[in-house]
């Protein structure tokens, strides 16, 4: 437990390396798949992220083991699929109804945990995922120049994963990670009302470093609860609660973007993030 944190901000530092690398290659490949036809151009950098999925799963075939003894996999596929319900029912993602043998308190501490993270990755997400239109319509940016912009926030986010997060103690973890969803608020408040570019990468800023602080922290809080032989279970329902968070946030997101305007949905969102702040705050870290 002393070096969860520390795994867990390698993790991400992962990610922020590919929040590096991924929209340059993304903008470099847009600019020339364009060249080459102006009406199908999205098909080159289609194929391509297709072809990288693809590798990546093979990689992941070929490099990885299973770490599951024989003897305690599923005896039929049926059996398998019983299983796999609890983590596409959403019912039982919130309930953590996949996670056996875990006290009653226990339980609704992580499922605190659990709906903080939702709220926190839905509103998130869906703004991270306007952020393209507001730079775009409000800025002129051009795709090369969100790239350059996701370059540094990315940049930001491996800096202070690497050099700071990972060595945080686990005693400080809910501290760091309130503290990020603080710095959210104001830098989803800086872009709604920006109209020049210094106040727009202000936000941006505090946008990479809140990024840096919250996930791995809250990650690590939720890996806490469960036995060893239940930890892949309660991490398993925790990263579903936040693919689930990703997949509904750009939606609503987007809508409201093209409804109400930008600077409505960032106020909105926001001031709706105040809701975690608040809820993290009053939950009590369980001690390892």
């Amino acid at each position: 437990p002393a070096t969860r944190a520390a795994g867990m901000a390698l993790v991400g530092i992962a990610f922020s390396v590919g929040f590096v690398i991924g929209p340059i290659i993304g903008a470099l490949f847009a600019r020339w798949a364009f060249s080459q036809s102006e009406t199908n151009w999205f098909v080159f950098p289609a194929s391509f992220a297709l072809f990288l999925a693809i590798t990546d799963i093979i990689f992941v075939i070929l490099c990885f083991k299973e770490t599951l003894p024989k003897e305690q996999r599923a005896e039929s596929v049926a059996e398998s699929l019983s299983h796999a319900a609890n983590y596409v029912n959403v019912i039982s993602l919130f309930n953590f109804s996949a996670v056996k043998n875990l006290k009653e308190d226990g339980r609704n501490d992580l499922k605190r945990l659990g709906l903080i993270y939702f709220v926190y990755l839905f509103i998130y997400s869906g703004l991270e995922f306007t952020l393209t239109f507001v730079t775009h319509h409000h800025f002129g940016f051009t795709p090369m120049k969100q790239g350059i912009m996701f370059f540094w926030i990315g940049l930001t986010m491996a800096f202070l994963q690497g050099g700071w997060v990972r060595k945080v103690q686990y005693e400080r973890v809910k501290s760091v990670a309130t503290l990020g969803l603080m710095l959210i608020i104001p830098s989803y408040l800086c872009v709604a009302c920006a109209t020049f570019e210094s106040l727009l990468y202000i936000g941006v800023f505090l946008f990479a470093v809140s990024t840096a602080m919250v996930v791995p922290c809250m990650t690590t809080m939720a890996s806490n609860y469960g036995g060893k032989e239940q930890k892949g279970t309660v991490m398993g329902v925790y990263r579903s609660l936040g693919a689930l968070a990703r997949a509904l946030g750009p939606i609503l997101a987007s809508v409201a973007y093209w409804s109400l305007g930008s600077y409505i949905t960032y106020t909105v969102g926001a001031l709706a993030l105040l809701w975690p702040w608040l809820a993290l705050r009053a939950i009590k870290i369980k001690q390892t």
